[in-house]
C-alpha cells in the first residue's frame, strides 16, 4: 500500500524518520510526506490551508492511506476523511503501531496483549460516541456509525476477560522463573529500542544448545532468533541458552521500546516487560551510531521504564559500533557517561567485543554461595552428588566408608536444596 507521512509539531522542525520506519515496518511504501509547525487545529490537526494541501498531495500521489505521526481524535479523522480521496483512509501513530503489532502477534499472549491495546484504544472514542449521543440525542456520531450504547459495555467486558487471561499466563510464566532459578538457571533480559540490534546481539550471545530439562520449565526456550534491520522484529519474548562456560544462563529478547506511547499502550504490553523486571541482570542496548541527543533521551527513557519495577542491575550495551569512527564513539561517550558511566561497547552484528560482554554478565550476575556438605553414605546418596554437579560448580568431593564430603558453590535457592536433600538422606530419615 501506498502512504502520505503528515505530522504536526508545536514548533521547530518535525522529524519524520521514525514514523517513517513504522511506516515501512507496516508494509506501506511511502510516495510523500508532509509536515506543519503550528498549534494544533481542534478539528483538522493541520491547518485548514495545510489540510487542503494533504488532500491534493494524496490525490496526486494516489495514495492509499496518509499517516499522521499524531494522535488523531475521531472528530479529526472524520473531517480529515472528508477531504481525503474517498480510497484514502486516514491512520495516526497508535493505530499504525497496533498495525504493526497485530502482524507480529505470533504467540497466545502476544496476540492477548494486541487485542487488549485495540480495546483500550477503542475505549474512550466508544465513551465520547455514548456521551455526545446521550447529550445530543442524535443516533450517530460524525459519520462514525450507529451509536450503541451496549459497545462501551462489551468492550469493558472484553478487557476484563483479557486482562483475567493474561493473568493465568503470568501466573504460569512466573512459576516457570522460579523452577528455573531453583534448577540454577540465571534470568539475562535485552532491553531497549526498537531496532537498537537486540536480536542480532542474541544471535552472538547465545548458542543452539538444547537444554535437557523437564518440558514445563523451558516450553518456551527457541534455537534461534529472529535478526532483521525493521521495527518490532521481536513482538513477544525469544528466550535461548546463552553460550558461557562458568553460569547457567537463559537469555532472553523482549519486544522494544518505541518514542512516545500512550501509557495504555505501555500498560498493555505490561507482563511482556515482566520478562525484563525479573531478570537477574539487564542489558540495555543501545545503537551507539544515532545522534547523541537521541541516545541520550532513549536512555533516560529506558531508566524511568526500567528503574520502576526492576530491582536487578542494568548494563548498557553501545551497540552497532561497526558504524562509528572512534573519534565519534569517544565524544558519545564523554556526552554520555552520566547516564551510561561504565558501557560495553560491542558490534552485534560483526561480533567485536562479545568475549568482554561475556565477562561483564558474569560479574555482575548474583553471587553464588559456596557450601560444604557431609552426605551419609545411602542408596541415594550418588544421585545427591550428580543433582549438585549438574546445578553448580564442585570444587571437591571426598569418597569415606560411611560418608561423602562435597565442596561446591551455586545459588542461594541451589543450596538451600542441596541442604534439603543431605538432610533427607541421614539415618533418622
Amino acid at each position: 500500500m501506498t502512504a502520505i507521512i503528515a505530522k504536526r509539531v508545536d514548533t521547530g522542525t518535525a522529524d519524520t524518520a521514525e514514523i517513517r520506519e513504522l511506516a515501512h515496518a507496516a508494509g506501506y511504501d511511502v510516495v510523500g510526506e508532509l509536515t506543519q509547525s503550528r498549534r494544533a487545529d481542534p478539528g483538522l490537526q493541520f491547518g485548514e490551508g495545510k489540510a487542503d494541501e494533504l488532500a491534493a498531495l494524496a490525490a496526486r500521489e494516489g495514495a492509499e492511506a496518509v499517516i499522521f505521526d499524531n494522535r488523531l481524535g475521531p472528530y479529526q479523522m472524520y473531517n480529515l476523511g472528508q477531504k481525503l480521496p474517498e480510497d484514502c483512509t486516514v491512520i495516526d501513530r497508535f493505530t499504525l503501531i497496533l498495525e504493526i503489532f497485530g502482524q507480529r502477534a505470533q504467540t497466545r499472549k502476544a496476540q492477548l496483549q494486541v487485542e487488549l491495546a485495540e480495546l483500550r484504544y477503542e475505549l474512550p472514542r466508544a465513551e465520547a460516541k455514548t456521551s455526545l449521543a446521550k447529550r445530543d440525542e442524535h443516533p450517530g456520531f460524525m459519520g462514525l456509525g450507529e451509536y450503541d450504547e451496549s459497545r462501551e459495555q462489551d468492550i469493558k467486558d472484553q478487557i476484563s476477560r483479557i486482562r483475567d487471561e493474561l493473568s493465568r499466563i503470568e501466573r504460569t510464566e512466573e512459576n516457570r522463573r522460579e523452577r528455573r532459578h531453583e534448577a540454577g538457571f540465571d534470568l539475562v533480559a535485552l532491553a531497549g529500542y526498537t531496532n537498537a540490534g537486540k536480536s542480532t546481539l542474541m544471535r552472538q550471545l547465545a548458542a543452539d544448545l538444547d537444554v535437557d530439562e523437564n518440558e514445563d520449565i523451558h516450553p518456551d526456550l527457541d534455537q534461534t532468533a529472529e535478526s532483521e534491520d525493521r521495527l518490532f522484529t521481536t513482538l513477544g519474548t525469544t528466550t535461548r541458552r546463552m553460550d558461557l562456560d562458568a553460569r547457567d544462563v537463559l537469555l532472553t529478547d523482549t519486544v522494544g521500546f518505541v518514542s512516545d506511547l500512550p501509557h495504555w499502550l505501555v500498560e498493555s504490553f505490561k507482563s511482556t516487560l515482566d520478562s525484563v523486571y525479573r531478570a537477574d541482570l539487564v542489558l540495555l542496548v543501545v545503537d551507539v551510531s544515532e545522534p547523541v541527543d537521541d541516545i541520550r533521551e532513549k536512555l533516560v527513557t529506558s531508566h524511568d521504564t526500567l528503574y520502576e519495577r526492576n530491582e536487578a542491575p542494568i548494563v548498557t550495551v553501545l551497540n552497532k559500533v561497526d558504524k562509528v569512527d572512534e573519534s565519534e564513539l569517544a565524544e558519545k561517550q564523554a556526552a554520555l557517561s552520566a547516564l551510561a558511566p561504565n558501557p560495553v561497547i560491542v558490534s552485534g552484528r560483526d561480533g567485536l567485543h562479545i568475549d568482554e560482554l561475556h565477562e561483564r554478565i558474569v560479574g555482575e550476575l548474583p553471587d553464588w554461595e559456596r557450601e560444604r556438605l557431609v552426605l551419609p553414605m545411602t542408596d541415594d546418596t550418588m544421585s545427591v552428588v550428580s543433582w549438585i554437579h549438574d546445578q553448580g560448580n564442585v570444587f571437591e568431593v571426598n569418597y569415606g566408608d560411611e560418608d561423602v564430603l562435597i565442596d561446591f558453590e551455586a545459588r542461594p535457592s541451589v543450596v538451600q536444596q542441596a541442604r534439603s536433600k543431605a538432610g533427607e538422606l541421614s539415618p533418622a530419615a
